[in-house]
């Protein structure tokens, strides 16, 4: 996931990901958000990775994203944006039980649930730790990445969660 206040450069970080991973893309209005988005679609495409850009539709339409991230507060949108966009992949941010069942009923294609570790994010809420997020995990059946102060240190302990994958933003700038 790219955040443009802590990962100044997306695209760099998007080099260094496997084929098939997603790079989320959250511009949160920036003025050179096209410039950034079109230039990650090009590296996206040519390493066989998705783009996702978070919550703005417009931008993900204008670049031919892969889809769209929403954010826990937006979820409910995403039945609305999926009738105009119904080949793109859904993502939805959740940060507890309630917004991880909102998330699944309102169709997300995955959730990325935090923050699991402690984590520098300005969104981090308190940890929810390996035990409640499995929990929680358990309790949907849509696909959860884990989010939140996952790095090489703390990966190891997601591996009987029942994860789908893994997400970060700060193991890529340590």
């Amino acid at each position: 996931m790219t955040d443009p206040v802590r990962t100044p450069d997306p695209a760099g970080v998007a080099t260094g990901l496997p084929r098939g991973a997603a790079v989320i893309l959250r511009t949160f209005g920036a003025p050179d958000a096209l410039a950034t988005a079109l230039k990650l679609r090009d590296l996206t495409r040519r390493r066989g990775l998705l783009l996702l850009i978070g919550a703005d539709e417009a931008l993900a339409a204008r670049v031919r994203a892969d889809g769209l991230h929403m954010p826990e507060r937006r979820v409910r949108e995403l039945p609305r944006i999926r009738a105009r966009h119904p080949r793109w992949i859904f993502t939805a941010a959740a940060h507890s039980p309630r917004a991880v069942r909102r998330a699944e009923k309102a169709g997300a294609d995955a959730i990325l649930l935090s923050a699991v570790f402690p984590s520098r994010s300005a969104s981090a809420r308190t940890p929810l730790g390996p035990v409640r997020f499995a929990r929680m995990v358990r309790a949907t059946k849509a696909p959860v990445l884990a989010l939140g102060g996952v790095n090489t240190h703390t990966a190891g302990r997601l591996l009987r969660t029942g994860a789908a994958g893994l997400a970060a933003v700060d193991a890529w700038l340590d």
